[in-house]
């Protein structure tokens, strides 16, 4: 790998960066449920985008800060994100050529995976099941997918990361 894709790998580490951020960010009550994935989609971008440099590692990094974050069971998040790694990695060159709105579906379908990895942990360690609200996110993160994805698109080529 040359020395310029390596010195531009603050990038990558800078957007998953804000992703949390943007997940600890304080919301009003009103829109607390509706909170999208960033992180989740933030990896599933770079996944897609460059398979060969983010993958389940990273993930499972991602994940476990996420736990700490948020002060979940530790490996919870991380669980459920390498899964999404996992599956965007074997899926990425079918999901690159998709039009935007049918990747925010499969973003949709892949952050309800995620809710129902972490969901299915909480209830092993009995947390009671969540209010129907619980979905939320996955429908938000949709709506943003396509901004998302052009924004993170629009850095990548901007800044030659590769």
């Amino acid at each position: 790998m040359p020395q310029s894709a390596h010195s531009r790998s603050w990038i990558i580490a800078l957007s998953l960066l804000v992703a949390l951020m943007l997940t600890a960010m304080p919301l009003p009550e009103w829109a607390v449920n509706w909170r999208p994935a960033w992180v989740a989609m933030v990896l599933i971008y770079w996944c897609m985008a460059l398979p060969d440099r983010v993958g389940i590692g990273i993930s499972w990094t991602l994940g476990l800060l996420l736990d700490v974050q948020q002060g979940t069971v530790l490996g919870q998040n991380a669980l459920g994100l390498a899964v999404i790694a996992f599956i965007t990695l074997k899926s990425h060159q079918r999901l690159r050529v998709f039009p935007l709105v049918q990747q925010a579906f499969l973003v949709c379908g892949y952050i309800l995976l995620f809710q129902i990895i972490v969901l299915w942990i909480k209830s092993m360690l009995g947390i009671p099941p969540m209010h129907w609200s619980y979905w939320m996110p996955a429908f938000s993160s949709m709506l943003l997918w396509p901004w998302i994805f052009i924004i993170l698109r629009d850095v990548r080529r901007k800044f030659k990361v590769q």
